[in-house]
């Protein structure tokens, strides 16, 4: 053989290694298949739907009278929006209409990440240094539901009360040709620049998701271990070796419920101690339009668009002026009695931005300690919003619902006790 035939033969193997290579690479980090569960339908509005497609309309920036009614025929003071966020600092799911439960919206803050340190297994949100990715992971919320086609009581989608599929971000490959040729598969739409993977809603009767304390603030509720569905490329995405630094997803459990104390009706008053899952302290945390906006101006000098999603409320009121909601102690929302346990004190968690997961180094958090340190029980903090603990265990809440305020009156924030702590006076 020729020092030519050699060189052609070496030529053609170099010309067809290149031109196999990226589909190669492509073809082992091709797209998934799009998860649709049997026997389910989606929780919540469409994803190019939204309540809140006119945030930013300057009209929500003034209050109007309560007790009116609005060209269509709405209450002047009503839901705008509502939102569940199944796991918590993660994307919420809006939604057109929503059962209430004892621990608030359904499926609310039901889920959490947690990180194993020497203390155990600590709850990461938003707050957490390092940890604002978790705004680009995208939960939805899938239930049983005998109208469709492939509905089967026998099916493990049904018996464990629906699934929630979990994306995110495609993780950065390690390589730079590995790296070239995903982007190129991005953008020519063979690979989808999100990855996702499926849980069960409530764990089935297994010791695959045992119940292990996980540590929230000063409580260590027990909560189902769902650390063996995480993949690898999750555990890449955040940025945590899962041998070196460990990140497992909790579930609450029904039967470890955190009790609340503090600032919310006891048992005496309601007939039932409230309760929540991973919330921070309250079932549910309303915010008004008019207030968010006068904040928002304040802001948009480096932040044009500060969206109310930051804030991560599950009920977006409109109608009433600005902070006018500081003051109110009950209030009726569609005919049930809810009461306004506290002013929601705030943290620097809304200087992420839901959408891009940018961190912003100081708004809005400069801006509310500014002007909104009201409460004599935190001068340290801003608040903004109210934390609600309805009268009732379960009802329904829609959007367009009348709001109407009960009682007004004086509010004194308590902050975090210790298990076992007394409020002096109480």
């Amino acid at each position: 053989m020729s020092w030519q035939d050699v060189s052609e033969d070496l030529t053609s193997w170099l010309v067809l290694t290149f031109c196999f290579l990226p589909l190669i690479i492509l073809w082992r980090h091709r797209t998934q298949p799009e998860l649709r569960p049997k026997g389910c339908r989606r929780l919540g509005l469409p994803a190019d739907e939204s309540n809140l497609h006119d945030e930013f309309d300057p009209k929500y920036s003034e209050g109007v009278p309560a007790g009116t009614h609005d060209e269509n025929g709405l209450p002047s003071w009503r839901i705008k929006a509502l939102f569940t966020y199944p796991l918590k600092s993660c994307r919420g799911v809006e939604l057109q209409t929503s059962d209430i439960v004892a621990t608030g919206l359904e499926f609310d803050r039901q889920f959490v990440f947690a990180q194993d340190s020497a203390e155990g297994w600590n709850t990461r949100t938003l707050r957490n240094a390092g940890y604002q990715r978790l705004a680009l992971i995208h939960p939805e919320i899938w239930i049983p539901d005998p109208s469709v086609v492939d509905y089967d009581p026998n099916l493990p989608e049904i018996k464990s009360e629906g699934i929630m599929i979990i994306s995110y971000p495609r993780p950065k490959p390690t390589t730079h040709l590995t790296s070239l040729f995903t982007k190129i598969g991005i953008r020519t739409g063979f690979l989808n620049p999100r990855l996702s993977f499926s849980i069960p809603l409530v764990p089935p009767d297994s010791s695959e998701f045992p119940l292990i304390p996980v540590k929230i603030w000063k409580d260590k509720p027990l909560a189902y271990d769902y650390r063996t569905t995480l993949p690898p490329s999750l555990h890449a995405y955040l940025g945590f070796s899962p041998s070196t630094s460990p990140v497992s997803l909790f579930r609450a459990s029904s039967a470890h419920t955190r009790s609340i104390f503090r600032n919310a009706p006891r048992e005496e008053v309601l007939g039932f101690q409230p309760i929540t899952g991973f919330a921070d302290a309250y079932p549910i945390h309303l915010l008004s339009l008019s207030s968010h906006r006068d904040v928002a101006a304040k802001c948009a000098y480096t932040i044009p668009r500060l969206s109310v999603l930051r804030f991560r409320a599950n009920i977006i009121i409109q109608g009433p002026v600005a902070f006018d909601e500081d003051h109110w102690k009950r209030l009726s929302i569609a005919g049930v009695e809810i009461y306004a346990a506290c002013r929601t004190v705030r943290c620097k968690l809304p200087n992420v931005d839901p959408i891009t997961g940018f961190r912003h180094a100081v708004e809005p958090d400069k801006t509310l300690k500014a002007y909104r340190r009201i409460d004599d029980g935190d001068r340290t903090n801003a608040c903004l919003g109210m934390q609600l603990v309805p009268a009732v265990q379960e009802f329904v809440m829609n959007v367009g619902d009348e709001v109407m305020v009960l009682e007004r009156g004086v509010h004194r924030y308590i902050k975090m006790l210790a298990p076992g702590e007394k409020v002096e006076g109480v």
